[in-house]
């Protein structure tokens, strides 16, 4: 079975960086979700199989992880670092590497065969974000998008594409950034799209900057200046088209939010408020939307104001941030669209790919993919896992989880996906830059 992926991933740079941070010395407690979603298929116990040459730590244990039943899970490839995949023309997977500065080249093998490495480009800026449009990659280094013509398995005519964008080393921001990777997507009209994070958890000043920070950039066709297209988004790690055309976000979210309500715990940061509070959004962009960050908050609360109150994560609306707009004047969020999707607070979704028609085998077909990095420091921890949301009617689903494991009883993991694309060959391949490693997901032949 082929399948024509459109993925364009992004993330963060390092475990710090993901989403969430927590200094309350409150109980931690968690609150009881109400399932958003409706019946998801089950999953279940899957021995990781690594293939010959990549067992190495943490693979020489034996690895298990919940997939959905009959599929396979094996260790493809080991690549240190490994972060945002895409597919090229002449399938090979590509993957980027920001702290080595390259993207490596993977062509497949035959059967079991590990496939073979090549570093594609070296030399750049903190790579991350990938995307194809014809025979043009589209790099993101964390200062600029450059483009190449790619052919054969080889790059060339490397070309600036937008440049001056903000990261560690611009002279404004004295190398305090903290979400300095950038993300890009081409648009079905060729528009290109480059995710540009916030310098921290609370920089309102962000969306003053030039060019705005806590943003999706926009490009026209055939170049130009960069101009805002979203805004309020604190870092939009995921960035893909849809089937549609539609530009779809993965944020992660602010931390440390302020219990909001009247009653003893108003204004103050507790553990149990902030292990679920605010959501990260996966919301479809139009020109001019505003995410709200950092005044105004997508609430997973069914009865805002309630202890415990159950929590969902689908057409979620905005309240005020009691820290940065406690009156409303810097931002009415009853005015903000509510969020077609969410996932839990501090889940840090990476990178954001759609397989489109058919999708996926068995009960799930077309989708988006999420790699949920999983928090650093909530308590307790929110687990690591390949996220899917079906695509159904021209929108997004609710969250099901389609692989997960990688976190140990007592929080400590193994590994934390990164990013999901679906192959030629019908098989998801998923990148974890915990282990190292790129897996290969695969349905049982029917």
């Amino acid at each position: 079975m082929t399948n024509v992926v459109r993925a364009v991933l992004a993330g963060s740079l390092a475990l710090g960086l993901a989403a969430c941070s927590s200094s309350s010395s409150a109980e931690p407690a968690a609150t009881t979700v109400a399932p958003s979603s409706g019946p998801a298929p089950a999953l279940a116990a899957t021995t990781v199989r690594p293939l010959a040459g990549t067992g190495a730590a943490p693979f020489d244990s034996s690895r298990e992880v919940q997939a959905p039943p009959g599929w396979t899970v094996s260790v493809w490839a080991r690549l240190p670092g490994a972060r945002l995949l895409a597919w090229t023309p002449d399938r090979k997977l590509l993957v980027s590497r920001p702290k080595s500065g390259d993207v490596i080249e993977l062509t497949p093998g035959s059967g079991d065969a590990v496939p073979a490495q090549q570093t594609l480009v070296e030399g750049l800026n903190q790579p991350h974000g990938l995307a194809f449009a014809g025979d043009t990659l589209y790099v993101a280094e964390s200062n600029q998008v450059d483009g190449f013509t790619y052919a054969n398995g080889a790059l060339s005519g490397k070309r600036l594409v937008a440049g001056g964008l903000p990261d560690a080393k611009s002279p404004e921001l004295g190398g305090a950034y903290a979400h300095a990777l950038k993300s890009v997507a081409v648009g079905k009209d060729g528009a290109l799209y480059i995710s540009i994070g916030s310098t921290g958890n609370i920089s309102a000043d962000d969306r003053d900057a030039t060019p705005e920070r806590a943003s999706i950039l926009r490009v026209p066709p055939g170049g130009g200046s960069p101009a805002t297209f979203a805004r309020g988004v604190r870092n939009g790690t995921g960035l893909a088209i849809d089937p549609d055309g539609g530009v779809w976000t993965a944020v992660n979210n602010r931390d440390n939010t302020a219990y909001p309500y009247e009653g003893d715990d108003h204004g103050k940061v507790i553990q149990s408020y902030v292990n679920d509070h605010p959501i990260e959004p996966l919301a479809k962009l139009t020109q001019g939307r505003d995410l709200g960050w950092p005044y105004c908050n997508p609430d997973p609360d069914l009865k805002p104001g309630e202890k415990n109150s159950p929590l969902s994560y689908t057409n979620r609306p905005f309240v005020r941030d009691l820290q940065t707009n406690a009156d409303g004047a810097k931002l009415d969020c009853a005015t903000l669209p509510a969020v077609e999707q969410g996932m839990g607070a501090h889940s840090a979704p990476l990178g954001l790919s759609f397989a489109t028609s058919p999708g996926l085998p068995g009960e799930y077909g077309a989708g988006a993919l999420v790699g949920i990095h999983g928090s650093w420091n909530r308590k307790p921890p929110r687990a690591p896992e390949v996220a899917f949301f079906p695509w159904r009617d021209g929108t997004l689903g609710p969250q099901q989880t389609l692989l997960t494991g990688f976190q140990n009883a007592d929080g400590s993991r193994w590994g934390r996906p990164v990013a999901a694309v679906q192959g030629p060959d019908g098989a998801l391949y998923v990148s974890d830059d915990l282990a190292g490693a790129i897996y290969r997901v695969a349905a049982a032949a029917p």
